[in-house]
């Protein structure tokens, strides 16, 4: 990518509308040139390693297990339990030819995660968070194209063959977690990627989500497998305790997926079923949690919120009658959990690949600035949109459930091989703030929004880690934009932080 050129398309866009200036989110997909500012290395005190537990917190994996195509027929024929050793196996000489004519055929422009890449990831993991008490994966297990890729390579095969294929992709990923961290709970979320029958589409109370559902299940204490088994059959989301020693708090996991504004049934079509009993089951367990005055960490994929990127294709004007493109199909999860402010201790989300930080306000409370909600966005092990692979590891308080601080880890280099990977920023130090919470998170964003040239240590902070291993030009160049998605969840409050004039 040719930054100069970009940046001076962009900024002459930018002067016939505002709508251009969202096309930060793609400038950090095109994020490919190094991080110019240090990082910092050191390790954490020991004070707080004594006074926290750790999680690991993973997201957007995007497993592919096309990437040497000549051992796909073999992967189809062969239990889960016996694709490690055929992944691990030589690859053929002509795989990357191969497999690059397939990315091109399926419209898939770069890659996501190959096996190297996946090995790599887990010993990392095992390195880097080897005293996690449990482990979030926020979603998109697997490929993008999926479909495509597997019709391309097995033509002959039957919609049967397809599913199958799927559910073994889905349970050797899953299988390789579990085996990465032996007795520790894996909380896995699915994403819209997760399907078997295509992208952003899949039904509630399928076979798929009952099948899948015991593969999730594994990853939790037997206690909990029979009831979130149940649960997630039926909309693909759960209700389990946080593991000791962390104190009276659940975790709740969604499958957003079916409030997305993408969403549809496996046959095509439109139905808020769906979503109506996810958002109907949310609410009760958040009711719940307030009569047991429990502490709540809700994991998901897709975050409430605008969706810069399709804001960014209508080129309109924001300003005038345009409306901002929306990741879901309305803001009912984002302000039930608002609502709910003074029980939901954290929200986790992905989606974007970024490492991203959000915060989700009740404006309509007459203490909104205290009854929000700290958003975490994790970003990807796939490198597909320019980034490197990351993950993060947190640090918690066990007493509260409080996200206290995190690192994010981020290898050398995209394909895993020989690759190292190092510490890219952590919190506490990068913001100077001693906990990730609403309140600390207010404090950030009104910062941000004060400082629209981005010259703040902070703002800085920001822009250098939102695309893991790479710097993004274009999120630096349309900074004050980009803040306004930070704490405007809905499209009229959004609308309100880039056009104040107008409102």
């Amino acid at each position: 990518m040719n930054w100069p050129l970009a940046a001076c398309r962009l900024r002459t866009a930018a002067r016939h509308s505002i709508t251009p200036l969202i096309l930060l989110v793609v400038g950090a997909a095109f994020a490919q040139s190094p991080h110019t500012g240090a990082k910092n290395q050191s390790p954490r005190t020991t004070q707080l390693a004594e006074a926290t537990v750790d999680a690991l917190l993973v997201s957007d994996i995007h497993f592919e297990p096309f990437f040497d195509p000549a051992k796909v027929a073999q992967l189809a024929a062969a239990p889960s339990t016996e694709w490690k050793a055929i992944l691990a196996a030589p690859a053929s000489p002509d795989h990357q030819q191969r497999f690059q004519a397939l990315q091109q055929s399926c419209h898939v422009g770069t890659e996501d995660t190959s096996f190297p890449l996946f090995d790599s990831s887990l010993k990392a993991m095992r390195s880097h968070a080897a005293n996690a008490k449990f482990v979030t994966v926020s979603g998109d297990l697997l490929t993008h194209g999926f479909d495509c890729k597997y019709n391309a390579l097995l033509p002959k095969s039957t919609p049967a063959d397809y599913r199958s294929f799927v559910r073994k992709t889905l349970a050797y990923v899953m299988d390789e977690l579990y085996g990465a961290f032996p007795g520790v709970p894996v909380y896995i979320a699915l994403g819209n990627n997760d399907s078997d029958c295509g992208d952003y589409r899949l039904d509630p109370q399928s076979e798929f989500l009952r099948v899948t559902g015991t593969e999730v299940a594994k990853g939790l204490p037997a206690a909990e497998r029979h009831a979130a088994g149940e649960s997630f059959a039926a909309g693909g989301y759960y209700s389990v305790p946080l593991p000791a020693p962390i104190q009276n708090a659940r975790l709740l996991v969604l499958d957003d997926l079916f409030m997305s504004k993408n969403y549809a049934t496996c046959a095509g079509k439109a139905d808020p079923a769906g979503a109506d009993a996810q958002i109907a089951w949310l609410t009760h367990e958040l009711a719940e949690a307030h009569a047991s005055k429990q502490k709540i960490w809700v994991v998901g994929h897709i975050p409430p919120g605008v969706d810069l990127y399709s804001t960014m294709k209508k080129m309109g004007d924001l300003c005038g009658d345009q409306k901002p493109g929306m990741f879901l199909s309305s803001e009912k999860m984002a302000d039930v959990l608002a609502n709910s402010g003074d029980v939901v201790e954290l929200a986790i989300f992905a989606h974007t690949h970024m490492d991203e930080m959000r915060l989700l306000k009740d404006d309509g409370h007459p203490a909104a600035s205290t009854n929000s909600v700290a958003v975490k966005m994790v970003s990807s092990i796939s490198p597909n949109h320019g980034n490197n692979p990351s993950f993060t590891v947190a640090q918690i308080d066990p007493a509260s459930a409080a996200l206290v601080d995190y690192r994010v880890f981020t290898a050398s280099n995209q394909t895993g091989v020989d690759a190292k990977w190092t510490e890219e920023y952590d919190f506490a130090r990068s913001y100077h703030e001693t906990v990730f919470s609403s309140a600390s998170l207010s404090r950030l964003i009104t910062s941000f929004a004060a400082d629209p040239s981005a010259k703040n240590k902070a703002s800085q902070s920001y822009i250098s880690d939102f695309s893991a291993g790479s710097s993004s030009l274009v999120l630096q160049m349309f900074w004050p934009q980009y803040v306004c998605t930070l704490s405007n969840h809905t499209a009229e409050a959004f609308k309100k932080c880039v056009c104040p004039a107008t409102h």
